[in-house]
């Protein structure tokens, strides 16, 4: 199983958000137990510089020494465009997602995405389908 975390999942953990920490900290622990099965968009890695800034790169370091970062470029870019999304930036993520091969993108705002190529799915949901393929 490959995962796509989106931003909101990264900041969780940073920032220890009370309400969300535990659920987003066990997909990122997940990921650090299946190297290369879990990746960033790379914009979310500025979106998280500029959130956490001063003390952003030791998270960024940590981040990436278990997860990918998809390529980014013109023809992502133009894929994005054309994902039926209201968001952009929601856009961006699912076609670093598709550049992936993700088999999910791992959000809180999981609406978002109704009309994604990718299907997107809460933490909560995305550990209960790593606990059942485990099985």
């Amino acid at each position: 199983m490959r995962a796509l975390l989106d931003t909101d999942i990264l900041l969780d953990v940073a920032l220890r958000r009370a309400k969300f920490f535990a659920n987003s900290a066990a997909v990122l622990q997940w990921a650090e137990s299946e190297p290369g099965q879990a990746a960033v968009a790379w914009h979310s890695l500025s979106n998280i510089s500029y959130l956490l800034r001063p003390d952003a790169r030791p998270f960024i370091r940590d981040l990436l020494a278990f997860v990918e970062v998809p390529g980014a470029g013109t023809d992502a870019a133009k894929q994005a465009v054309e994902f039926p999304m209201k968001d952009f930036e929601d856009a961006l993520q699912a076609a670093a997602a598709l550049a992936f091969r993700a088999s999910y993108i791992v959000t809180r705002n999981a609406t978002h995405y109704r009309r994604s190529p990718v299907p997107a799915i809460s933490p909560v949901e995305f550990v209960a389908a790593v606990r059942r393929s485990s099985v």
